[in-house]
């Protein structure tokens, strides 16, 4: 718990980070990187270069400050970057390191504000959530049983084309020793080394097929670069470089976007694009050891070249036999039957004449899990709430700074 003295400091620090907390988290990257160039390796350059890594991080230091006394808001976002740090091999010996930018990036932006009680303060309160995380990501790699930031060696066995710009690729160990579990929902990281820039990368890619299989599956999209955002290296260099036989370095699964899938209350997957890839672990999964429990599995494309999965899709509609399946598409020349031409509407797919309605008797229980751009599932969260559906019933697959949005 935090000091008496410490916080009213903490406190008084929550309009000044609003103001200043980019600006901050700017120069504590700049300056921690520049004296440990070694810790590239464990950040996305990507996010970098468009700043939404500072973003995320000046996000995360706001929603802490002004909810530092409200363990039950700041529980779920502790959580998720638990699994986050253990999908990329965060270690107790980066926290020191961190904690010293940090305050002294606090002391460089504030200046004379950041007075030597003001520091003591935010010293304490870092090292408090600090010792949070490290505990927790202690536990969370005691029970995966791997050590941090240890790699397993898999070989690319299958790479599947599923659309105009997602490939699929299996993994499994070169003697075909037994994989660790995972539950849907989850992701592991793939890292990578990029001749052109001398460093290694890591991504988090999702799950995209059941587990028990003795196999991993991963759904890349291959991100092209534009004005707004630089191509994504990781994506376009696995498309082009990884083949069959060849050998990836992949962390053990982590996440916590998982539902029950023994559950017997509806659920809904709603997705756009490669969000789609999540859903399809949770609806291969529902096929196998669930098929008749009420699913609506609702997603969101471009056009009919960027759907992928559809073999996926189209086994769950044959094994379950409540699986209300509905397709929207941008782009269509021709009307097709389960094809709706435009964007996404909930309002209409849960209305009580709606094949797809989830209202029945057993629908105070229903669940929603969302995966997409995050324009999408910031619409698709606010019909929601305007259907009635309670915010803790509604799930959301986000990493960066919207994943704090409830709390800042």
């Amino acid at each position: 718990m935090l000091s008496a003295n410490a916080k009213p400091y903490i406190d008084a620090s929550v309009p000044v980070l609003r103001e200043h907390g980019l600006a901050i988290t700017t120069v504590f990257y700049k300056n921690m990187l520049t004296a440990h160039p070694e810790l590239n390796n464990l950040f996305n350059l990507g996010n970098q270069a468009n700043g939404s890594q500072q973003k995320s991080l000046a996000s995360a230091v706001f929603a802490y400050a002004a909810n530092i006394e409200n363990a039950a808001a700041l529980a779920p976002v502790i959580e998720r970057i638990v699994h986050k740090h253990a999908s990329i091999g965060i270690k107790p010996s980066h926290y020191p390191i961190v904690g010293r930018y940090l305050l002294g990036a606090i002391k460089e932006i504030l200046g004379d504000a950041a007075t030597p009680d003001l520091i003591a303060a935010w010293d304490e309160a870092y090292w408090l959530l600090a010792g949070e995380l490290i505990a927790a990501e202690a536990r969370l790699y005691q029970t995966a049983g791997f050590e941090a930031d240890s790699w397993m060696k898999l070989m690319v066995v299958d790479k599947v084309r599923q659309g105009a710009d997602i490939v699929s690729f299996t993994l499994q160990t070169a003697d075909h020793q037994a994989l660790p579990n995972f539950k849907p929902g989850q992701y592991v990281s793939i890292a990578t080394y990029l001749d052109d820039i001398q460093l290694r990368q890591l991504r988090q890619y999702s799950l995209s097929d059941a587990p028990g299989k003795n196999s991993l599956r991963i759904s890349v999209k291959c991100e092209k670069g534009d004005e707004f955002k630089p191509e994504g290296k990781v994506s376009n260099w696995l498309h082009e470089h990884a083949h069959i036989g060849d050998i990836l370095d992949v962390s053990h699964p982590y996440g916590n976007f998982t539902p029950d899938i023994l559950a017997s209350h509806p659920i809904g997957l709603i997705s756009a694009g490669v969000g789609v890839t999540p859903m399809i672990s949770m609806l291969n999964s529902l096929a196998e050891e669930n098929p008749n429990r009420p699913v609506l599995f609702a997603h969101a494309a471009r056009s009919k070249q960027h759907l992928s999965h559809g073999q996926d899709v189209n086994l769950a509609k044959v094994a379950m036999p409540h699986l209300n399946h509905a397709l929207y598409l941008n782009e269509c020349h021709e009307k097709e039957e389960g094809v709706t031409i435009g964007k996404m509407n909930l309002s209409e797919l849960l209305t009580p004449a709606s094949q797809a309605n989830l209202f029945k008797a057993e629908s105070s229980e229903a669940e929603f899990y969302i995966c997409g751009p995050q324009a999408f599932m910031d619409d698709q969260w606010k019909t929601l709430l305007e259907l009635g559906i309670s915010p803790t019933r509604i799930h959301r697959e986000v990493f960066g700074p919207e994943s704090l949005s409830h709390l800042i």
